[in-house]
C-alpha cells in the first residue's frame, strides 16, 4: 500500500507562484510513474506533469509546460510541483498520484493510477 500527502496550497494573487510538495511512503524505486494532476469544480481531472520513475524524466502538459516546474527528490520520496505566473484558472483543487504499475500507455490521463493523495487547494484571485 501507498500513501501519499500533498502540501503547499493556498490562496495566491494573479501572477504569483506557488509551490507543492508531495510525499510517498513506501518503496519509490518500485513507484514507476508518480504524477501531478488537478481538479476543478465541475471539470475532469487534469494530468499536469508525470515523474518518470526509470529515467527521472518529466513530461508536462502542454497547457502548464511554460509556467509550472517540477523536481523530485528520491531520498525524500517526495515530488515538488512548483507554478508560475498563477491565473484563476489555475484554480483547483492538486492531487498527486501513482502507481505500481510498470507501464502506463498514457502517463497524463488519471484512470492508470492506483493511488491519490488527498489533495491541496490552490485558488488564485484576481
Amino acid at each position: 500500500q501507498v500513501q501519499l500527502v500533498e502540501s503547499g496550497g493556498n490562496s495566491v494573487q494573479a501572477g504569483g507562484s506557488l509551490s507543492l510538495s508531495c510525499t510517498a511512503s513506501g518503496d519509490p524505486a518500485r513507484l514507476h510513474y508518480m504524477a501531478w494532476f488537478r481538479q476543478a469544480p465541475g471539470q475532469e481531472r487534469e494530468g499536469l506533469v508525470v515523474f518518470f520513475g526509470s529515467s527521472g524524466s518529466t513530461r508536462f502538459a502542454d497547457s502548464v509546460k511554460y509556467r509550472f516546474t517540477g523536481s523530485r527528490d528520491n531520498a525524500k520520496r517526495t515530488i515538488y510541483l512548483k507554478m508560475h505566473d498563477l491565473t484563476p484558472d489555475d484554480t483547483a483543487m492538486y492531487y498527486c498520484a501513482t502507481t505500481n504499475r510498470e507501464f502506463l500507455r498514457t502517463p497524463l490521463a488519471p484512470n492508470g493510477y492506483d493511488y491519490w493523495g488527498q489533495g491541496t487547494q490552490v485558488t488564485v484571485f484576481s
